[in-house]
Order: structure tokens, then sequence, then C-alpha cells
């Protein structure tokens, strides 16, 4: 039996999985992780509201990286398909945030959400 924290893990690495073919070889080391919370000391012109997830850009001794906030999204839901959507959402668009395109670019279904 998968625990909550394990399904929500599988859902990052399926939305990865959506959307590696758009990180061809530049961005291809990029890796993907799960944290249950985001950082406790927000910057001051942040918003105030938790966010669901955050693009860190490599420097010398690490690769870009996608990080999806576990807690706020679980939070976020309303369900388990609810879930499998924001996750898929959030992965969307920092990755879209990387290569510097619209999120519909990378995944066309996103149009229809927003």
């Amino acid at each position: 039996m998968t625990t909550r924290r394990e399904r929500f893990d599988d859902l990052v690495l399926d939305a990865a999985d959506r959307v590696r073919p758009h990180l061809r070889s530049r961005y291809a080391a990029t890796e993907f992780a799960v944290q249950d919370v985001p950082p406790t000391d927000p910057a001051p012109w942040e918003e105030q509201t938790p966010p669901l997830g955050r693009l860190v850009r490599a420097d010398g001794s690490r690769p870009d990286h996608v990080v999806v906030y576990r807690r706020p999204v679980e939070a976020r839901a309303s369900d388990e398909l609810d879930l499998a959507e924001i996750v898929r959402e959030v992965v969307t668009e920092q990755v879209a945030a990387l290569l510097g395109v619209p999120p519909e670019e990378i995944d066309p279904g996103l149009a229809d959400d927003y």
C-alpha cells in the first residue's frame, strides 16, 4: 500500500515525464523535487499566499530544479483528480518559466484551464 506522500511523488514524476520532451538537451539535467512546505522566510515583495511550486535556477554546482510544495498543493485540491491536475499545472508552469514560453506551449490542454 502506498502512502499519501508516495502517491504525491508519483504525481510529480508523471507530470515531469509529460514535460521532459520539451526540455531537450539544454535542460535535460533538470531535476524535479517535492518539498513539504516552501521556505519560511519569504522576501517582503513575495505573496503571502504559500506558493505551490518554484523554479530554482542552475548554479555552477547543480542543475535547474522544479520544486513542488506538497502541503500547499494538497490544501488547494478538492479531491484526487484535482490534486493530479494542480500538480500537472504547477510542473508545467515552472518548466514554461524555465524555457521562457507560455504554459500552453508545453501543455496545450492547460489553455482550457486559464
